[in-house]
């Protein structure tokens, strides 16, 4: 059975649970272009605290394998039970280098604000992703990014923030041609989603001392240079 969303969690659920951006706002937006019928086998990855999961098993009724690193799967499991959709929702810890399920077992592998941490390499899509994915399934992401690419060329503004070593912000046609690299996809679009001001507004309303952080460096930013980018293909 399917939820409203009103009814899924409240406005202090979400705070209290977001890592970043607002993963359910921008989560609403990408799979706008994406069909998702009930009882459909759903990769999450990346989940963070679980609130796609909880978004996709409640409002689309279908199962979803809330996998991630950083997050303890028995952390997740008890969320999933405080909004009783523990049956629909099974929580898994696992690297994305070693996820542990069949080849050709999901409909759909959905990640959001969690990819750009692994999937920046070239290569990883096809080794890691394709295989877990049913022919003519479908792989949608969102990731923070660029507007345009910086290469060398941080803005000064936002020198102070910057973590070369594991940002990979790039811009919406740098994973466009990366992903276009892969002969076992066949992109369907790449787009900047609309909700990207939005979603960083919410995040920085938290109380999670990231989300503080963060105050200082968007404020320096300024709207000029952050994009939020969705990638969605279709596997031959």
């Amino acid at each position: 059975m399917k939820t409203k969303r009103e009814d899924l969690f409240t406005r202090e659920f979400l705070l209290q649970n977001m890592m970043g951006p607002n993963c359910v706002r921008i989560l609403e937006e990408l799979l706008a272009s994406v069909e998702l019928h009930s009882g459909m086998r759903v990769l999450d990855l990346g989940c963070g605290m679980g609130l796609t999961s909880i978004f996709l098993a409640g409002i689309y009724d279908v199962e979803v394998f809330a996998t991630d690193l950083w997050i303890d799967a028995t952390d997740n499991y008890e969320r999933f039970k405080s909004v009783q959709l523990d049956h629909k929702i099974i929580p898994i810890h696992a690297d994305a280098h070693e996820l542990p399920y069949a080849k050709g077992f999901f409909d759909v592998v959905i990640s959001v604000d969690a990819y750009h941490y692994f999937g920046a390499k070239r290569g990883f899509l096809d080794e890691y992703i394709v295989p877990l994915t049913k022919k003519d399934g479908i792989i949608a992401v969102a990731i923070p990014g660029l507007k345009k690419d910086f290469f060398n060329d941080v803005p000064e503004v936002l020198k102070p923030y910057w973590q070369e070593e594991d940002m990979n912000f790039y811009s919406r046609s740098w994973w466009h041609a990366l992903w276009r690299e892969s002969m076992k996809i066949k992109i369907e679009q790449s787009l900047s989603l609309s909700c990207h001001k939005k979603a960083w507004e919410d995040w920085l309303e938290c109380d999670n001392p990231y989300a503080k952080r963060d105050i200082e460096m968007m404020k320096a930013e300024n709207g000029q240079y952050f994009d939020t980018i969705g990638l969605i293909a279709t596997v031959k």
